[in-house]
């Protein structure tokens, strides 16, 4: 199991690296995207992937940390998610800012002569 989730990290973050190396700035804006899930999923394998156990203990019972799932990966996602969409957002603000100012969306502002 731990393989195919480290091979299906390996290629999303390829996949992410490739579209930032495009010349387009939505390109751009989707590799990065890519890339910043790909460390989100990695955050949280290791983490370890529990299956029907709790994060937190309960009142009142003893602490087994074999029967716990570990509560930060799941915190740390969870707050790179959000700021991924705000960073996702400013993005596309600036992205279509540039878009009206330079009339492409080319990343260096020219269109290239053919």
């Amino acid at each position: 199991m731990e393989a195919v989730i480290s091979l299906a990290i390996g290629i999303v973050f390829a996949a992410g690296i490739w579209l930032v190396l495009r010349p387009r700035s939505f390109q751009v804006l989707a590799g990065l995207m890519l890339m910043s899930y790909a460390v989100n999923l990695f955050i949280f394998a290791m983490g370890r992937l529990w299956v029907d156990k709790p994060p937190l203990t309960p009142a009142g019972t003893p602490v087994d940390p074999a029967a716990l799932a570990d509560p930060l990966p799941q915190a740390l996602v969870l707050t790179a998610i959000v700021i991924g969409f705000a960073t996702t957002a400013l993005y596309l603000v600036v992205m279509i800012g540039a878009r009206g100012l330079t009339g492409t969306d080319h990343v260096d502002g020219r269109e290239p002569e053919a």
